[in-house]
């Protein structure tokens, strides 16, 4: 397959579609990135050999200017020295010469309008070069997420397919049960000696504070009172 055909079908080429319909996109994205560097590759040599061929037809046009300059100066020198048959002679040699030219003139512009398609051609592959690498990297960051969330759950069911959760739940119910058991110590059981004159005497310090809220309620009111 010739360059210009691979460049043609790369281009026209839609990467979605054939993404789409392929069993590992991953696989053919990277084929398909490949090809295009490679023709990338061959089109860039392509050209820089059009760009060589333009620059030595260019200077042999010039050339050739330079000569009919030079047998238009002859002429001219033997017209003016009376020499007809050498004018004659001297006006072919620059109409050789200026034939010449022409056709390099030609030549140079033809390959100067290849230079400027082998430009748009460049342009337009690495275009879709970018687009099938960004392409590549979303392939890629899908294919990573895919295999994490593969992975977390086979987690997920390797854990509820054991006897982890089961473990989890017996032992939840043993901590249960000691809990119960501790408030289950003191209920019902009759406070000790020691506890009960503490309450007693609770008892009175709470007394003994009321009577002295009384009094010094009572005593300022009698003293407000008329």
């Amino acid at each position: 397959m010739g360059i210009f055909t691979r460049f043609r079908d790369i281009v026209s080429s839609n990467i979605n579609v054939m993404l789409e319909g392929a069993e590992d996109p991953e696989k053919l994205i990277k084929l398909m990135i490949r090809e295009m560097e490679d023709t990338l590759v061959e089109l860039k040599a392509a050209c820089a050999g059009v760009i060589a061929r333009a620059a030595k037809t260019r200077r042999q046009s010039e050339e050739m200017g330079d000569r009919v300059k030079v047998w238009e100066g002859r002429a001219q020198l033997a017209v003016n020295k009376g020499r007809d048959d050498l004018a004659r002679e001297a006006l072919i040699e620059k109409r050789k010469y200026g034939s010449r030219m022409e056709d390099l003139e030609q030549e140079l512009f033809e390959l100067d309008s290849l230079v400027k398609q082998y430009h748009e051609d460049i342009g337009q592959l690495e275009e879709k070069l970018q687009k099938a690498r960004e392409k590549q990297r979303i392939l890629v960051q899908r294919h990573i997420h895919a295999v994490r969330k593969r992975r977390a759950q086979e987690d997920i069911r390797r854990i509820e397919s054991s006897d982890a959760v089961m473990k989890f739940e017996a032992l939840e119910n043993r901590i249960e049960r000691m809990e119960a058991e501790a408030d289950l110590v003191n209920f019902g059981k009759k406070p000790t000696l020691e506890a009960e004159f503490e309450g007693l005497m609770m008892d009175d310090e709470i007394e003994n504070d009321l009577k002295r809220l009384k009094t010094s309620m009572s005593g300022g009111e009698e003293r407000v009172s008329p």
